[in-house]
């Protein structure tokens, strides 16, 4: 229960956050929606400038679905649900393989087949939006492809011998030589972010099909994180790791960290295991803590800190800040410790101040240092999408709703 004291400023927080979550997405009801190509439009820069002719993005579209869907999910927005619908029509039509199953990398702007590679990561992202847009639209066929992807997933992407789940593969399931979501990555046989994504698409799946194997690779899941992904002496996360689970980088993603923190509780939640709950409670404050040493004074958390180098890359991107409001605020409700409430009212309060553009909609990618707008990024793009945003938002109003009753 909230106290008296705190409870005008949460109900001033969830008022935002829920006035934002319209604003993001009547921002992509508006200008993402590609009525020469179908679908949604591949790349939509800055000045809100279109570009019909870019690549179109399995981890953009299977997105798209996940914000549009989780939104009609809380609130019943018809509008949500049409561009949930236009959504996974064409995630079903264009992006599935047919022949060899997943999902491909990226499409032509007409709907062609582009990069086929098979990323682990992708298929993640689209079993979670598949799974969120069965709850919304109760669409059988929808439910029906996301248990074919998890099996494909299971039978060609998990590592039998030593849990967890490979990189990539060539588009019939073969070894390929590069691994990498992107030019950034290190080429490693297993990531982080990969199996937290996995995670996410488990659990949410495992919403709509109660199934036996599913848990138990919930569990596995979870159980990689606390043995090898989450160090723990720091509380960090192993970004890239071998086959055998050997540190391969010491690279700290303080808006990873912070995600971690309250992802995998979500996911014990989910599967009902209370010891598995209170393990990850416990880990959860300590990966909200490692994260917190990315904290700058105006509330905003950076990127990015390479201990080798003692280098700090103060950039604060979009999504980086969207985490730090819900794993903080995650870390207030398991600990009672109004810091943490803080942290995560101090972020939102950075967040519109810096990272909201208030003119032309949307959220920028990020700011550098001295808090200008990053150069060269998009509002929509391979990358850049209406999750990470969307998503804090709800999460937040959520968690604020179910703290009343």
């Amino acid at each position: 229960m909230l106290t008296s004291q705190i409870l005008p400023c949460i109900n001033f927080y969830q008022q935002e956050v829920k006035q934002e979550l319209h604003n993001i997405l009547q921002y992509w009801a508006k200008f993402s929606p590609d009525d020469q190509n179908g679908g949604f439009a591949g790349k939509i820069d800055n000045d809100n400038n279109v570009d019909y002719s870019a690549p179109k993005g399995s981890v953009l579209n299977a997105r798209i679905l996940w914000s549009f869907s989780a939104a009609y999910n809380l609130e019943e927005n018809a509008e949500y649900l049409q561009l949930a619908e236009r959504s996974y029509q064409y995630i079903a039509k264009y992006f599935i393989d047919k022949e060899f199953g997943g999902v491909y990398w990226t499409l032509t702007a007409e709907g062609e087949p582009l990069d086929t590679k098979k990323q682990v990561y992708a298929i993640a992202f689209t079993i979670y939006a598949l799974s969120e847009y069965y709850l919304a639209s109760k669409e059988e066929e929808a439910k029906e492809l996301a248990i074919q992807l998890y099996d494909q997933l299971l039978e060609k992407g998990f590592d039998k011998e030593r849990t967890g789940y490979f990189e990539a593969f060539t588009r019939d399931w073969n070894e390929i030589e590069d691994l990498r979501l992107s030019t950034k990555d290190a080429n490693e046989k297993k990531t982080m972010n990969t199996h937290l994504h996995v995670l996410e698409a488990f659990k949410t799946l495992y919403r709509i099909w109660r199934d036996e194997e599913l848990k138990e690779q919930i569990k596995h899941l979870i159980d990689n994180f606390l043995d090898y992904i989450i160090d723990a002496e720091s509380g960090h996360l192993v970004l890239f790791l071998d086959e055998n689970w050997n540190p391969k980088s010491d690279t700290i993603s303080y808006g990873h960290d912070v995600e971690a923190a309250w992802l995998l509780l979500e996911a014990a939640e989910v599967i009902e295991d209370e010891g598995m709950i209170e393990t990850v409670k416990q880990a959860s404050i300590k990966m909200a803590n490692a994260a917190a040493e990315g904290l700058e004074k105006d509330g905003s958390l950076y990127y990015e800190y390479e201990p080798s180098q003692k280098h700090l890359i103060k950039e604060k991107h979009w999504w980086v800040q969207a985490e730090a409001m819900v794993g903080f605020y995650n870390a207030y409700q398991l600990s009672g410790n109004e810091d943490y409430l803080k942290k995560s009212l101090d972020v939102w309060d950075f967040t519109q101040r810096e990272i909201l553009d208030k003119k032309k909609g949307e959220w920028f990618w990020g700011v550098l240092e001295d808090n200008s707008i990053m150069p060269n990024q998009d509002k929509a793009g391979l990358w850049k999408c209406p999750y990470h945003n969307s998503r804090a938002c709800i999460e937040i109003f959520r968690r604020i709703d179910q703290s009343k009753d």
